[in-house]
């Protein structure tokens, strides 16, 4: 995560601060954001009073959660665009392997995919509000739109889908993990990415209705 983001901490409460947020990183893929967080703090091995002078409430957690995730979802997207531009000497389909790779199974991704079909009203409300996470939405899909623009020029990627499409179909795969199915949830995900992103590459096809979806067509939903 950037340090826009987070707040000038001495080491020692930056770590408790980094443990909170990937303990209820992790609590809240497996079990939802209404972990209790007398539990989180117990996983997170801290003290209760020192989670609250963290996050002062649950919305304040929820939000860092996001947002920490969030930033990992776009470090990794940029991280294959760089890697693939240093790259010269890469085989046709480079373009192509860094869209697959800015879209690696995480559980960043799945997270944040997920929480937002989990949160109560409130606690959506507060994610749309908070400025960090929509600077780094929208830097993020405008990564995303950046690496299936280099895959399509590259011919790898069909012509007629947009960032919209492909953020909309891994949502429907994160949407559809039950909760508490453990191993079999990880399993599905992956398998369900490996078929999207098959029905994705380029090859001789029925041609999709209406027009490719941006990021922006979605968010005006």
């Amino acid at each position: 995560m950037t340090a826009e983001v987070r707040p000038h901490l001495r080491a020692d409460a930056r770590r408790n601060r980094d443990r909170i947020i990937a303990t209820a990183t992790q609590a809240f893929a497996d079990d939802g954001p209404d972990v209790p967080m007398e539990e989180i703090a117990r996983l997170a091995g801290v003290g209760v009073g020192t989670l609250y002078r963290h996050f002062p409430d649950r919305e304040a957690l929820v939000v860092a959660v996001v947002r920490d995730s969030l930033a990992t979802s776009l470090a990794r997207a940029r991280a294959a665009a760089d890697e693939t531009a240093a790259d010269e000497t890469a085989a046709d389909g480079r373009a192509w392997d860094a869209l697959v790779r800015s879209l690696s199974p995480s559980r960043e991704l799945r997270l944040t995919m997920r929480l937002t079909v989990l949160f109560s009203p409130g606690m959506a409300a507060a994610v749309r509000a908070d400025p960090a996470i929509t600077r780094i939405r929208r830097e993020y899909a405008e990564a995303l739109d950046a690496l299936i623009r280099a895959a399509q020029t590259e011919g790898s990627l069909r012509p007629d889908v947009g960032s919209g499409d492909v953020a909309h179909l891994l949502a429907l795969a994160a949407y559809s993990l039950s909760r508490g199915l453990g191993t079999t949830a990880e399993i599905a995900f992956d398998r369900a990415r490996a078929i999207i992103l098959d029905g994705l590459r380029a090859r001789p096809t029925t041609p999709l209705p209406g027009h490719p979806l941006t990021t922006t067509d979605l968010a005006a939903e």
